[in-house]
């Protein structure tokens, strides 16, 4: 950045970027079908909104995808954020289970009628596990490379159980903006898990 000057691709990234999550952000807040909803139940669909926000962010993050963090600097900002992940989607399920436990009860225990319950658990479940494999990497010496391949598949499983999650939801967030936010989680991963190539790792620990 020669001369302190931000290149208009660095500015067209982030705008992107804040767009794809400030758009479904501002749709699910106004959307009428929040009227006459209590407050925490407004507040735990936001947290689960903003978790798939966060979902599309960390890859980019792990990457080094966004300018002005690079893959050092941009990794400690992923630990940061996969922090924050696990804080909200604590949110969203507590304010749903003050909003109706029973509901919450059924989904965890994969009884509930509603299709979408069942990868929103098994997303939840990842998202803690992704961040207890982080927490445990130094203390218990994981390997690099069972630690990347444990954290890639968690991330896998994250990224398309929130995505299915969220499309077959029929809630505030509008259908074009949540679709395209969808893509670009599932684009944003597919990418980094690529790049980084996990399973290249995975196929020479077989040889």
């Amino acid at each position: 950045m020669a001369g302190g000057r931000v290149p208009i691709q660095a500015i067209l990234i982030w705008t992107a970027l804040v767009v794809a999550i400030a758009v479904p952000i501002v749709i699910a807040a106004t959307s009428p079908l929040l009227a006459w909803r209590q407050p925490v139940y407004i507040a735990a669909g936001l947290a689960g909104v903003t978790a798939m926000a966060l979902v599309l962010i960390q890859p980019l993050l792990a990457g080094g995808y966004l300018p002005g963090l690079p893959a050092q600097r941009g990794r400690r900002v992923h630990r940061a954020v996969g922090i924050a992940l696990v804080m909200v989607v604590a949110s969203h399920v507590a304010g749903l289970w003050v909003t109706s436990p029973p509901d919450v009860i059924d989904a965890l225990l994969f009884t509930s009628p509603t299709p979408f319950s069942p990868f929103g658990v098994v997303a939840m479940w990842a998202v803690f596990g992704a961040a207890l494999l982080a927490a445990l990497r130094k203390p218990l010496r994981i390997r690099p490379r069972i630690w990347r391949l444990g954290h890639t598949a968690f991330v896998m499983l994250i990224a398309a159980c929130s995505v299915v999650h969220a499309l077959l939801i029929e809630g505030t967030m509008g259908t074009v903006s949540k679709g395209i936010l969808c893509a670009l989680v599932l684009a944003a991963t597919a990418k980094v898990i690529a790049d980084l190539r996990t399973w290249t790792l995975l196929a020479r620990s077989k040889i």
